[in-house]
């Protein structure tokens, strides 16, 4: 799979533009702030791809990216930021819900939190989504390079416990400006994208 080969496809604001073609979809969530944008346009080698926004929690989009023709790269909408009018954050949610109603199309569910902080009360109702679709998850525990090494362990232990989720749980401890572990997070995508071609063939 070509990363340099990316095509932005299009955004969609309600059900009628969510895609639900045979191509396997790559799902990148995390709340407003959390450098999801960032963690994907490290992935692709891009500066802005996927844009990083000066007002967090502004657009209620589902964004897709199709990379060489192989696997989508969806961008959900941020989450979590406390000045979003209460009208937006329903938006949210039930674009959510319906997104995550059918999920027979997710090859992986990339969840992006912090690795500085437990997760947050929006962050465990994201990862209940992911539970109830049963596809494969990563967590990505972004900002590590502004862990403490003595922290990081203990940082990551905390994440899944808050996020219920079990110790075997694929965590990994990320960089957005450093690139650490990129590649062992693209190796991620890799794997599910091929096990999707495997199950389709």
């Amino acid at each position: 799979m070509n990363l340099h080969n990316v095509e932005f496809i299009k955004s969609a604001a309600d059900a009628r533009g969510l895609l639900g073609d045979d191509v396997p979809q790559i799902v990148f969530s995390g709340k407003s702030n959390v450098g999801k944008s960032s963690v994907i346009n490290k992935l692709l080698n891009r500066k802005n791809i996927a844009r990083v926004s000066s007002k967090p929690g502004k657009t209620v989009h589902i964004n897709y990216f199709l990379i060489d023709d192989a696997a989508y790269f969806v961008d959900l909408p941020g989450y979590g930021y406390a000045k979003v009018a209460k009208s937006e954050q329903a938006r949210w949610s039930a674009l959510m819900e319906i997104y995550f109603s059918a999920a027979d199309h997710i090859a992986l569910g990339i969840m992006i939190v912090d690795a500085r902080h437990a997760p947050t009360r929006d962050d465990i109702t994201m990862a209940k989504w992911f539970k109830a679709t049963c596809c494969p998850l990563v967590i990505v525990a972004n900002k590590i390079d502004k862990v403490k090494n003595s922290e990081k362990d203990q940082n990551l232990a905390l994440i899944l416990k808050t996020l219920d989720l079990p110790p075997e749980t694929n965590i990994i401890a990320f960089s957005a400006e450093k690139g650490t572990n990129k590649e062992l997070l693209l190796q991620s995508i890799y794997d599910a994208v091929e096990r999707w071609v495997e199950l389709d063939v």
